[in-house]
């Protein structure tokens, strides 16, 4: 028998099944579009986080972050001249006193808001994982997250890995919305300013901005004392704070120096005070963020090392690198809207810092890819 075709004129109804038809497709098709914008709506509100800002304190032992001032440290007098002076500004029999002390932001706040990784007192661990345990190799592996054994120096070297911020340019509402400052000098090379069109100003760069905020920091950075070879902290940290002012990134990075440089010199008392000064801008950093309505309730804060620091032996303080074990420890700090207050983490677990780069991407709602592997996110801390 041969096909039988109808047209709308073919027999009687046929004209109303076809608008029927016509009106029940109409139907499915709004209901299917309202079903995926609700999803999509749904996926936007579980996702809170739009701006991230990264912080990291360059060779900032775990051992003060959870425990305070080093008693041992605090009484060598090879390494502490004003033994009195500290003791009085930081320490206190209680450990839960003592670490507020020198870290109040971080105790006072974060530990009620956020989550704090890398307490190895309560078997919960953080650690690098590329071989060499100090700085280019530590801050390779916190922005590719590749510990790729061929970054094995801290000279200045164009990085050839991808980092997460070159990825974060790329997307759609990051581009020239991703910038760093650095007291470090070495940083323009390790973020690859050149390939990744990451904006990173390191050091005594030029601050070329009509603000005249900018323009204040720019005179004081070449006109105050270098102590340590780099441009203060502090200054680091003014010009970061009045950029993200007048040009609102949406990726923020600033990279602290100074204990790092005390530590080597051996002056744990200059240490512990310039640690005491960071938490202090992270504590004014938190504070503006939380004012500025672009980022308050939108913005996650995550703060961190590049490589620990000798400890059992206590002279190793001062030093860090493949033949200290003690410094491929580290530790993270994290608060943001979708992290779970859980504080200080106490139950044994295991982080790493390749894991970094794809926990920054992930809590921005990307998965970051590149041509190297990179390790997994932590999904603890946008996990709701």
């Amino acid at each position: 028998m041969g096909a039988v075709f109808f047209t709308s004129g073919a027999f009687p109804g046929s004209a109303f099944l076809l608008k029927s038809s016509s009106l029940l497709m109409k139907k499915y098709v709004f209901g299917f579009v309202f079903v995926f914008v609700l999803c999509c709506l749904s996926l936007s509100a579980q996702q809170k986080t739009k701006n991230l800002v990264i912080v990291t304190l360059d060779g900032m032992r775990w051992q003060e972050v959870f425990g305070g001032i080093d008693a041992s440290l605090l009484k060598d007098s090879r390494f502490t001249h004003d033994s009195s002076g500290t003791a009085r500004d930081f320490w206190n029999d209680t450990l839960s006193i003592r670490r507020k002390k020198l870290f109040p932001f971080l105790w006072s706040v974060v530990a009620k808001e956020g989550q704090l990784y890398g307490n190895r007192w309560k078997d919960n661990k953080m650690n690098v994982t590329n071989p060499y345990q100090f700085s280019y190799p530590g801050y390779n592996e916190i922005f590719t997250g590749y510990p790729d054994v061929a970054i094995n120096s801290n000279d200045k070297i164009r990085n050839p890995n991808t980092s997460v911020l070159a990825y974060l340019n790329q997307q759609e509402g990051f581009a020239g919305k991703v910038a760093a400052f650095s007291t470090w000098d070495v940083f323009p090379y390790i973020l690859n300013t050149w390939s990744s069109g990451v904006y990173v100003n390191a050091d005594v760069d030029t601050l070329r901005f009509p603000d005249a905020n900018l323009k204040l920091v720019n005179d004081m950075q070449f006109l105050t004392t270098r102590p340590i070879g780099v441009r203060p902290d502090l200054l680091t940290y003014m010009a970061a704070r009045e950029y993200m002012k007048d040009y609102h990134p949406r990726v923020l990075y600033i990279a602290f120096d100074e204990t790092d440089d005390f530590a080597h010199g051996g002056m744990y008392d200059q240490y512990l005070k310039s640690a005491h000064a960071e938490d202090g801008m992270l504590a004014d950093l938190w504070k503006y963020i939380q004012s500025d309505p672009r980022y308050k309730n939108n913005t996650t804060l995550i703060i961190t090392c590049d490589h620990g620091r000798g400890d059992q032996l206590k002279e190793t303080w001062r030093d860090h690198g493949q033949k200290i074990p003690e410094s491929g420890q580290i530790w993270m700090a994290a608060i943001g809207p979708d992290t779970l207050p859980l504080g200080e983490l106490k139950t044994p677990g295991q982080v790493y810092q390749q894991q970094l780069a794809a926990t920054f991407a992930a809590l921005l709602g990307f998965h970051f890819t590149a041509e190297h592997p990179v390790g997994k996110p932590i999904p603890t801390i946008y996990s709701k």
